[in-house]
């Protein structure tokens, strides 16, 4: 089953959704999942499109309740992307499913994984952390500071161009994530990095470098020939599966 509803965050309103299995619950166990920062034209609207569907699929079979919002300026979503007030959104997603004792796990896509690292080491409340295609570089990744302005804007998750910063600000504060520190914050805490061995916007070798910053706590899966949209391949909810199987 799933639920939509809405929740605030600052000047934003999300849309939320929550999938629940009704055939197989498994108590205290909450998985987010957190979609990454689109660059291509339009985008903004679809970045998130996968991930309900993602969610219902990963409640039904693991039992686990399923949660996945889209974050400002994404989708139905209101508002204008920084990695400030992304942060600021996933920890209002936290807080929304958190619920007595349970123990909460996030799963992020591309950008969305870096970020889920970062709001996960400062979170006592996150107990594991799977990236998929998660960037380990930022400033390689961002590129130029203009050029990076431009795309975000391009992709349409700026909901008014008032509120979007200007380019070395908007820059630095996505660099501030820090994913490689953060991993390193996060660790021992359980963690999966999952990569597609030919990802050409951000190499293998970067889940090579999370998993180093872990210093070799967490599990590397690398997905021969895929490449970096991993929402919908099999292979990739197989593995995501496997590990929320074995950390019940």
């Amino acid at each position: 089953m799933l639920a939509h509803e809405q929740l605030k965050s600052g000047a934003s309103l999300l849309d939320l959704r929550i999938a629940t299995s009704s055939a197989r619950p498994v108590a205290n166990h909450v998985l987010v999942l957190v979609h990454g920062l689109p660059r291509a034209m339009g985008m903004g609207r679809q970045a998130a499109g996968l991930l309900p569907e993602l969610a219902e699929h990963l409640a039904n079979e693991s039992g686990w309740l399923v949660a996945t919002g889209t974050l400002s300026g994404v989708g139905g979503s209101t508002g204008t992307f920084s990695a400030t007030q992304w942060c600021r959104d996933l920890r209002e997603i936290l807080s929304r499913v958190e619920q007595g004792d349970q123990r909460i796990s996030l799963a992020g896509f591309g950008f969305g994984g870096a970020l889920a690292l970062a709001v996960a080491a400062d979170d006592d409340r996150v107990r594991g952390v799977a990236t998929f295609a998660a960037p380990a570089h930022l400033e390689a990744w961002c590129g130029p500071a203009a050029p990076f302005r431009r795309s975000v804007q391009v992709a349409g998750v700026v909901g008014d161009e008032r509120d979007l910063l200007a380019p070395d600000e908007l820059r630095n504060d996505v660099l501030a994530i820090d994913p490689l520190g953060a991993i390193a914050r996060f660790s021992p805490r359980r963690l999966l990095v999952g990569h597609g061995t030919d990802d050409i916007e951000v190499p293998a070798g970067d889940a090579r470098d999370l998993v180093s910053a872990a210093e070799g706590r967490a599990e590397l899966r690398l997905i021969q020939g895929a490449g970096h949209q991993l929402r919908a391949d099999p292979r990739m909810v197989a593995t995501l599966l496997g590990w929320l199987d074995r950390h019940r």
